[in-house]
């Protein structure tokens, strides 16, 4: 049985109340009034009208915010199996450790001797990150997975420049089952995006590929294993044929899950790759981050006359250990390097987070993870094989690693039913459903991922879910269209939920169209 908690909960501006305090500052004492003296803005500074806050006490604000997570679902209520997302089970040791005070408490522009313990956790972490991807230097500057992607993006784009190219080279390949931020990252970078297609069996379709490898590839990004959940089986001839135009191999590393500790980007013939820590190393995703996307180089020759490396490009901070001080620093990035994407070091939280992940698996933990991972969605895809309704496409007979993508394409169209209400039916049953629609090369596609913390209880139980759909759509196809009806939101109307006219992000807007100032 499930429904789920709803509450006929007003915006936080709605419950504010005119004059109502949650807390008062207090007047600093007399010491620190005659050593600091008066403070006063200039007038450039200062505000001319009071901020626009809502007004609340305490527990006005605690009931509140207790009310909307008792409407919420996450990794803490039960599996968040999102395909490529790796929405995997957030230790709370990490998040001890992480949320430590000592951490949270420091300033980015204190004294570098102040800080030596966090230098030396972001030393270690660096070593630690290019050694499981077999790489030779990681950034832990970049903010997310797309950070880091572009980041790889311009540091192609700078390594062309450097070596006085980047005329000729203007097109990045991109794989049709690649993640949607793969383009938009190459096209930022000023790239001319090529997709090509994958064959039946799930690799980049190898003729198509060396049809259109030539003199103006800067470089080829792809996912292995793709988000088709399969391992590229020809990664090594792929790298020769980039490398054979003196392009760079980007790794995009979303789906690393699938293959820690067994194989490595680097020994594939990646020269770059990103890692995702709020995904693999067990930070927490999606609405509970930030996230923290380092990125990662084989510290291949850029110019051997003026001995320039790819490690010369990287961007922002990297720290170095000074052996005869004893002291770790900060290096400022170089004159060659594609420079800072973001203030100061990184986000420092979830690299403390996927530290602390990674320092209590240790080698054979990262191995087990990517076991129980890979286990996990092959018993999943077996549990599935031959329901009436959905099919596996691509890679027939192949165990697939991380994820899996279900196909909901007999169901829609013998019945009309769409993966979307198969999305909605495992919604009404307390469930969170996978990514849908995802890769677009797979029609109504059901990307599932359950990661290495899932349990084979809630496997069955959701695999038996999705048979129940599909049970109850051959009986009446009329019913999955009423889904969901025992969450807290039933089902919208999503041309007008996405319409620019009924959009509302801002209270700022709200009141707006409330005054007609806009429609």
């Amino acid at each position: 049985m499930f429904r789920q908690a709803k509450w006929s909960e007003p915006l936080i501006f709605e419950l504010s109340v005119k004059g109502r305090r949650g807390f008062l500052v207090p007047e600093p004492e007399k010491e620190v009034k005659e050593k600091v003296g008066s403070i006063k803005l200039s007038e450039d500074m200062a505000r001319t009208i009071d901020p626009d806050l809502p007004e609340l006490s305490e527990v006005d604000v605690m009931r509140h915010f207790t009310r909307l997570t008792e409407m919420a679902y996450g990794v803490d209520n039960g599996p968040v199996p999102l395909g490529s997302c790796t929405m995997k089970y957030n230790p709370r040791i990490a998040w001890e450790v992480a949320s430590d005070p000592r951490i949270l408490g420091l300033h980015p522009l204190q004294d570098e001797d102040t800080v030596q313990g966090l230098l030396e956790m972001i030393y270690e972490m660096q070593k630690w990150l290019a050694n499981i991807t077999g790489m030779d230097y990681c950034s832990l500057h970049p903010a997310a997975g797309a950070h880091g992607e572009l980041a790889g993006i311009l540091l192609i784009r700078k390594y062309h420049e450097l070596k006085g190219q980047i005329d000729k080279k203007t097109e990045i390949i991109v794989p049709d089952s690649a993640h949607g931020t793969n383009p938009a990252s190459a096209a930022m970078g000023g790239f001319k995006v090529v997709e090509i297609p994958s064959n039946s069996d799930g690799n980049v379709d190898l003729e198509a590929l060396k049809s259109v490898v030539g003199e103006s590839t800067a470089g080829l990004m792809i996912t292995n294993p793709s988000t088709l959940g399969l391992f590229e089986e020809n990664i090594l001839e792929i790298a020769r044929l980039i490398h054979s135009v003196d392009g760079l191999l980007y790794y995009d590393g979303a789906n690393l899950n699938g293959i820690m500790g067994y194989a490595r980007p680097g020994d594939m013939g990646f020269d770059i790759a990103h890692l995702n820590v709020h995904k693999t190393f067990g930070a927490p995703h999606g609405g509970g981050g930030p996230g923290a996307g380092p990125v990662c180089i084989k510290d291949r020759v850029v110019d051997a006359e003026k001995n320039i490396r790819l490690s010369d490009l990287l961007p922002g901070y990297y720290v170095i250990y000074d052996e005869k001080t004893g002291k770790y620093r900060l290096k400022a990035p170089g004159e060659n390097s594609i420079g800072f994407l973001k203030a100061f070091f990184g986000n420092i939280t979830p690299l403390i987070w996927g530290y602390t992940y990674i320092l209590m698996m240790g080698n054979e933990g990262l191995r087990k993870v990517t076991e129980l991972a890979v286990l996990n969605t092959n018993y999943f895809m077996k549990l599935m094989e031959n329901v009436k309704g959905y099919e596996i496409p691509y890679g027939k007979g192949r165990f697939r690693k991380h994820e899996v993508v279900l196909s909901a394409q007999p169901m829609m169209e013998e019945l009309g039913v769409t993966a979307e209400d198969v999305a909605k039916g495992l919604l009404d049953a307390g469930f969170y459903a996978p990514t849908i629609y995802f890769p677009l090369i797979v029609k109504e596609a059901l990307m599932t991922e359950f990661t290495e913390t899932e349990t084979i209880e809630n496997i069955e139980k959701y695999a038996e879910r999705l048979k129940e759909i599909s049970r109850i759509a051959y009986q009446d196809p009329k019913e999955p269209k009423k889904w969901p009806v025992n969450t807290s939101v039933g089902r919208i109307d999503l041309v007008k939920a996405n319409h620019p006219s009924t959009v509302t992000p801002t209270w700022r807007l709200h009141l707006k169209r409330v005054k007609g100032e806009i429609k």
